[in-house]
């Protein structure tokens, strides 16, 4: 069923979020949906930080001890669901000003069907070159915010003008929750928590 939204979503987003909408899964089938999803950007920041090595236009590709990453990747795994779930709270929470009335449920739904196309980006980390990951990683950006116009007139049941504003506050909590993530990783990393690199 999982595999079915992610195939829907990618190949005909509209006609899936209205079979998302009919179904209204459990709040424990979104939950599990995010749980396996951010699996992918921590598993493949693990492998390529230990065992590729990252190449950021240095000579010699970085890697960083597995110790390290295997910390960074179970740290990114918890910030990508309590990011996730952050958007999930905001979305329910601003709901009422744009005359929307979801449960959490469907809330968790929109945002975790939408963050899918910027966690599954993650998998472009198995080619650790600097350039090829934020290309990636930015497509997937523009497909997640693609994603979330069009699915919350359908998931918050408004029109779509009010959902295009609802949806641009969306987006906009999105990158407030993107930039503190970053600096809370800054933060950490000059504080004692820096990675141990190893040479290849």
């Amino acid at each position: 069923m999982i595999l079915n939204h992610i195939w829907g979503l990618y190949f005909h987003p509209l006609r899936e979020w209205k079979t998302i909408d009919e179904r209204h899964e459990s709040l424990r089938f979104s939950l599990s949906h995010i749980l396996l999803v951010a699996l992918i950007p921590a598993f493949c920041a693990y492998y390529a930080s230990s065992n590729i090595g990252w190449n950021i236009g240095a000579r010699e590709h970085i890697f960083i001890s597995e110790q390290s990453a295997t910390i960074m990747a179970v740290l990114m795994y918890a910030g990508l669901i309590a990011g996730v779930l952050a958007l999930s709270y905001l979305v329910h929470w601003m709901a009422k000003t744009f005359g929307a009335k979801p449960t959490f449920t469907q809330s968790l739904e929109l945002a975790a069907y939408t963050a899918t196309p910027v966690l599954m980006s993650g998998i472009s980390a198995l080619y650790p070159e600097l350039w090829f990951v934020s290309v990636v990683f930015l497509g997937g950006v523009a497909y997640s915010v693609y994603l979330l116009y069009t699915g919350v007139p359908i998931l918050m049941h408004i029109p779509e003008e009010r959902g295009f504003m609802y949806a641009s506050s969306v987006v906009t909590a999105g990158l407030i929750l993107m930039v503190v993530l970053m600096v809370t990783t800054a933060i950490l990393w000059t504080n004692g928590f820096a990675p141990t690199f190893e040479h290849a």
